[in-house]
């Protein structure tokens, strides 16, 4: 683990970013406010060109921006990145430049094979690029997780770290790990624990108690609304804290009911969830899913929109005025992949 870099080696290099969405954003605001030169690499009329533009930054295509970068850094969805690399990317990256990646996916199950005369390298900031932007304004960090998957000039690792200092990163902590092992814990999180075993826990516990009677009103706080309150806790200072500040009906609950939901069975599961991520089952399938436009993905994701869970929760949280200024995430647009 590091807090030490300093972004002396990106200090005379052009650093073009791919992408201006929540990460490429925060990415490239960070860097600029760093000292160091960015330019904006966009499709043309895109949606966030003249956002980047009233940023500050020179804005071109990608092509153009990657022609004279010392660094790419490609903040783009994960399904268009294939493309991209081929089309913009490996006919103008020059030798010697580095190629960073914010997440391994594409170089670790092959959809990108970078050309052998450039660095490959990774930086991931453990949070938002809403986050990443607001703790490096206030003086702090994010911590970032860094790799190198190729080192054909002996410095990709100081690119890296200066990249990840770039960003705020090495203010916090920096933790050294290689494409296979961030690429398959991220994935892995995401499904067994982050979004699919959350999602999936609380719409089982809301249909449980609805089916036995229990208003949908009072389902939805208890098993929805109330989650937020536990997940705080446990972001600071996990298991222990939230102990510390729950009832002891709710340790003993704990203790006695977590073992019987969330069980050895559950754990094997999760072994084979990480096993079709290991061997590629998982990628393959999405990207097939990609390439067919997305049909059963569309499906399953309206279903979850259209589940009882989200109607009664949107007559609620119209109700809690607080919670407003994050409304415009409560309609997510099916166009919208990665």
């Amino acid at each position: 683990m590091s807090t030490t870099a300093t972004t002396d080696m990106l200090a005379k290099a052009r650093i073009a970013v791919l992408g201006y969405g929540s990460q490429g954003r925060a990415h490239a605001l960070n860097l600029k406010d760093s000292g160091l030169d960015v330019v904006i690499g966009l499709r043309p009329n895109g949606p966030t060109w003249s956002k980047a533009v009233a940023d500050g930054f020179h804005v071109v295509e990608p092509a153009e921006a990657v022609r004279d970068a010392d660094l790419v850094a490609v903040l783009t969805p994960d399904m268009v990145q294939p493309t991209l690399y081929k089309e913009s990317i490996e006919p103008n990256i020059k030798a010697g430049a580095a190629l960073l990646f914010a997440h391994g996916f594409n170089v670790h199950f092959k959809q990108i094979e970078p050309r052998s005369d450039i660095d490959v390298i990774l930086v991931a900031p453990k949070g938002p690029g809403a986050l990443v932007r607001s703790e490096y304004e206030r003086g702090r960090g994010v911590p970032c997780v860094y790799a190198v998957h190729q080192d054909k000039t002996g410095h990709a690792e100081d690119k890296a770290k200066a990249y990840a200092a770039g960003i705020g990163g090495a203010r916090a902590m920096l933790i050294k790990t290689d494409f296979k092992e961030e690429t398959e814990t991220d994935l892995f999180g995401e499904q067994a624990v982050l979004c699919g075993g959350a999602s999936e826990l609380v719409i089982k516990g809301f249909e449980t108690l609805v089916e036995a009677g229990y208003q949908p009103e009072i389902a939805y706080y208890e098993v929805l609304h109330e989650l937020k309150l536990i997940v705080d806790l446990f972001y600071e200072g996990g298991i222990t804290r939230m102990l510390q500040f729950v009832s002891e009906t709710a340790q003993y609950g704990d203790y006695v009911s977590g073992p019987r939901i969330v069980d050895s069975a559950t754990k094997e599961r999760m072994k084979g969830v990480l096993t079709d991520i290991q061997d590629g089952t998982f990628a393959r399938n999405w990207i097939a899913e990609y390439k067919a436009g997305l049909p059963n993905y569309k499906k399953l994701k309206q279903a979850d929109l259209d589940h009882p869970i989200e109607q009664v929760g949107a007559k609620l949280r119209a109700r809690m005025p607080w919670l407003q200024a994050g409304a415009k995430a409560e309609q997510p647009q099916l166009k919208k992949v990665g």
